[in-house]
């Protein structure tokens, strides 16, 4: 029985990974956030982009980024990054002042 249940949890792991593995990657539409869409930077913000996976190597190096979910909240709390917060971008405007100087922030 043990022996049954390993092959099927492999083959189900195999199963929805290949499933993953095939859908297409998400891209945002501006169209649907017409109001940020043409936003700028403030001069004294560098972006730098990250994938996940780096994202997760630094925080297994001990880094503890803000992690901030700009998403709606019903997106939120339909899955979200562990220990993110959320900050949709309806209201981000008031949250970015609460946004921490000294330590690296994470957008998504």
């Amino acid at each position: 029985m043990r022996l049954l249940s390993s092959k099927f949890f492999l083959a189900a792991n195999i199963l929805c990974s290949s499933i993953l593995i095939a859908q297409p990657a998400a891209q945002a539409d501006p169209s649907k956030y017409p109001e940020f869409a043409q936003q700028t930077l403030p001069p004294d913000i560098t972006p730098a982009f990250i994938g996940v996976d780096e994202l997760v190597e630094v925080v297994k190096a001990g880094a503890k980024p803000l992690i901030i979910d700009v998403r709606t909240l019903a997106e939120f709390n339909e899955a979200h990054i562990l220990g993110a917060v959320s900050a949709p971008l309806a209201e981000f405007k008031e949250f970015i002042k609460s946004i921490p100087r000294d330590r690296p922030v994470v957008i998504y």
